[in-house]
C-alpha cells in the first residue's frame, strides 16, 4: 500500500550510506540514493525527528555458499559519506551483520525517543534495508520504505524486495511522497 501517514514520532533510518558501500556497482546510481537520503535527513532534522545513520564494519559469522569478498577494505570503507551531513543529534549505529537491530542499541534508542514508525532508505535493498525493515516490523514499528532512496547490487533482488517483501512489512512511497507526508 502506498505510504498514507507518518506517526508524530517517526524516525528516519539510513542504511549503510558509507564510502565502501556507495562505491559498489548498484542498480540505481548510488549518488542519487545518497542525495535522496540526505533530503530526507534534512527534513526529519528540521522537524525535530530522529535521524539514525547506520554503517557496517563486519559480517555475521557462519558458513555461507556465497562468502564475502575476502579482501581487506580500505581504511575509510565504513565512514559515512559527507552528503548525509551527520549532526550531533543524530543517532549512529555500527552493526556487524546485515540488519541494524541485532546486536545494537537501535531499538533502545528509538523507544527512548517514543518512536513508533521508521522510514528506511539506503543500500542494499535486499540486504541491510530489508533485514532492518523485517526486524522493525517484528519489533512492532510501523515501517515505510522510500522506494526511490534504496538500491541494490542485484536487479532481481532489488525488485523482489520492493514488490514482494516491503508491501508485507508496511507501506512504501517515493521520497517526495514521504516529504509531503512530513508536511
Amino acid at each position: 500500500m502506498p505510504a498514507t501517514t507518518l506517526d508524530p514520532r517517526t524516525a528516519l533510518v539510513l542504511i549503510d550510506l558509507q564510502k565502501g558501500i556507495v562505491a559498489l556497482p548498484t542498480v540505481h546510481p548510488a549518488a542519487e540514493i545518497v542525495a535522496r537520503g540526505a533530503r530526507l535527513a534534512a527534513a526529519f532534522r528540521e522537524r525535530g525527528l530522529p535521524v539514525v545513520l547506520v554503517n557496517v564494519t563486519g559480517g555475521a559469522p557462519g558458513r555461507t555458499e556465497s562468502p564475502a569478498g575476502g579482501h581487506t577494505p580500505p581504511a575509510d570503507w565504513a565512514e559515512l559519506v559527507d552528503e548525509v551531513d551527520r549532526q550531533p543529534g543524530d543517532i549512529t549505529v555500527t552493526k556487524q551483520q546485515w540488519g541494524a537491530f541485532h546486536g545494537t542499541a537501535l531499538d533502545l534508542e528509538l523507544r527512548r525517543r517514543g518512536v513508533t514508525q521508521i522510514v528506511f532508505a539506503g543500500i542494499a535493498t535486499s540486504i541491510g534495508v530489508e533485514s532492518s525493515a523485517r526486524a522493525a516490523h517484528e519489533h512492532g514499528y510501523h515501517v515505510t520504505v522510500a522506494t526511490d532512496a534504496v538500491t541494490d547490487l542485484d536487479e532481481a533482488a532489488h525488485r523482489n524486495s520492493l514488490e514482494k517483501i516491503f508491501p508485507r512489512l508496511g507501506e512504501t512511497g517515493s521520497t517526495d511522497a514521504i516529504l509531503k507526508l512530513l508536511g
